[in-house]
């Protein structure tokens, strides 16, 4: 994408934005669209603006592992708690993990359940398989399903 150096402010405003844009839009060669922003070579009559990207993105597909709590999981889950978030950080550290948390109703005080979000299936079946939660009786049910990421920031 070019513009003209020395533009008049008028043209700036209407190329650059439009320029921005496109910047925006590139096709990365991974296969995945990613957000970009332009950075700037001075030439001598003209500005040349190559895309570079901005945020690494999240993989196309994803698996989510559900879980169900107990009722009074809030009073229950104190001997478990630590081992269950050492190993989900222990799986964020090495990049299977994206990230988990408690789920609950919007009126509720207690989690309902909790959501992970995985890079690979094997890694959410890990944590399952290896959750103090899970083999304690924390988690009544739970599922694995696979997420096709189509729109992302």
């Amino acid at each position: 994408m070019w513009s003209m150096r020395g533009a008049s402010s008028s043209r700036r405003l209407l190329f650059g934005p439009i320029s921005s844009i496109l910047a925006l839009m590139s096709y990365q060669p991974t296969g995945s669209l990613a957000f970009t922003s332009p950075v700037i070579t001075r030439t001598p009559l003209f500005t040349r603006t190559t895309p570079t990207r901005l945020f690494s993105t999240m993989p196309s597909i994803c698996y989510l592992l559900h879980y169900d709590y107990i009722p009074d999981v809030l009073e229950k889950r104190g001997p478990y708690r630590e081992g269950h978030l050492d190993l989900a950080k222990k799986l964020i550290a090495e990049g299977t993990c994206l990230s988990g948390g408690p789920t609950s109703l919007l009126e509720a005080e207690s989690p309902k359940g909790a959501l992970f979000v995985f890079t690979e299936q094997e890694a959410a079946e890990m944590f399952l398989e290896h959750d103090p939660y899970v083999k304690n009786g924390i988690v009544t049910r739970h599922s694995i399903e696979k997420w096709s990421v189509v729109v992302q920031k």
